[in-house]
């Protein structure tokens, strides 16, 4: 695949999403890069906005198999990755044989996954980063593509379990859903209440997926754009040399170096679907929200003044400079 297929496939799978999901054209593309830059990503927002559409509509776009886990306080672990069952051959014969959970999947819908406790949040902590399971001590692999898309609900915390940050960390971006504005819900009601019900088609598979995943992280990088990279992730710390005013009053740790590589894997991937073989400091700026918003850990007073850690970030952007190439 070249530079023009990736373009051509990204919109004819964005197309496919659109003509189910309505007003979310941002949310939808940022899906898109993380899916494309071998990502996980956590959606938050309240219910009935069309989070869990938004991962079926992609998942029927893509000939991929698809598994759903409704996260309950009283899921276990074995729900997700699979359990051993006795079973009995034909000849009496008895044996444990694994039987595999959800998991094995290739595009996985972790609903309200703040509602399951954290013994099973990290049961997909090994799937997440790994793509592999291991259960009675046998490792078991998960094949590729493995995407985890997960929502959570942030309007009634009572009874949940917020995710911690090592397991936020495995997430390439999080994305907060807004609720659509009129003209958004008007085009819903005339898509979803009449005779014909919208439906995304099936336009690429595993095989293409798998290769557009390949072909991203070949797009070139300029030197003083992995510096700005660096100096971006390093900004967000309070110890860095220089720290914005807001970084270092209400910033109690700042991203890590995951962070970085999720802003330039997604960078990667943004210049590629819009027919560019070469990343673009606008590539990284616009990545930087999604890719660091929940590798921001807020202080006391930045928790008790209720700040937005996008309002942080912005203000990083904006006082970290975008070096030239040296001379040559």
């Amino acid at each position: 695949m070249d530079v023009g297929g990736f373009r051509t496939t990204y919109r004819k799978i964005r197309n496919e999403v659109q003509k189910v999901i309505v007003g979310y054209e941002d949310i939808t593309d940022q899906v898109l890069l993380a899916v494309f830059g071998g990502g996980h990503v956590l959606l938050e927002g309240a219910p009935g906005i069309g989070k869990t559409l938004l991962v079926k509509t992609l998942a029927r776009s893509l000939d991929l198999r698809f598994a759903r886990i409704q996260f309950t306080p009283d899921l276990m672990p074995a729900d997700i990755v699979g359990t051993s069952v006795l079973m009995q051959a034909e000849d009496g014969h008895r044996h444990f044989a694994f039987q595999r959970g959800p998991v094995f999947s290739n595009i996985l819908l972790a609903d309200e996954i703040n509602r399951a406790t954290p013994k099973t949040q990290s049961a997909l902590l090994e799937a997440m980063q790994e793509g592999s399971v291991t259960a009675s001590g046998v490792h078991y692999q998960i094949e590729a593509p493995f995407f985890v898309l997960a929502t959570q609900n942030p309007i009634e915390m009572e009874g949940t379990y917020p995710l911690p940050e090592a397991q936020l960390d495995r997430f390439l971006f999080k994305l907060r859903v807004r609720y659509p504005d009129a003209e958004a819900i008007v085009e819903i009601l005339d898509r979803t209440t009449g005779a014909a019900l919208p439906e995304a088609q099936m336009v690429a598979d595993g095989d293409t997926v798998r290769a557009m995943q390949a072909l991203a992280r070949e797009v070139a990088v300029a030197a003083h754009l992995r510096l700005y990279v660096a100096r971006i992730v390093e900004g967000t710390h309070p110890q860095s040399p220089q720290p914005t005013s807001m970084v270092k009053r209400y910033v109690r740790y700042g991203a890590s170096p995951r962070g970085a590589q999720a802003i330039l894997l997604a960078a990667k991937v943004r210049a590629v679907s819009e027919g560019r073989a070469n990343v673009s400091a606008e590539d990284i700026r616009a990545m930087v929200l999604p890719a660091l918003h929940h590798r921001i850990l807020l202080g006391f007073e930045g928790e008790a003044e209720g700040i937005d850690p996008d309002d942080i970030l912005k203000a990083v952007v904006a006082e970290v400079a975008e070096l030239g190439p040296k001379p040559s």
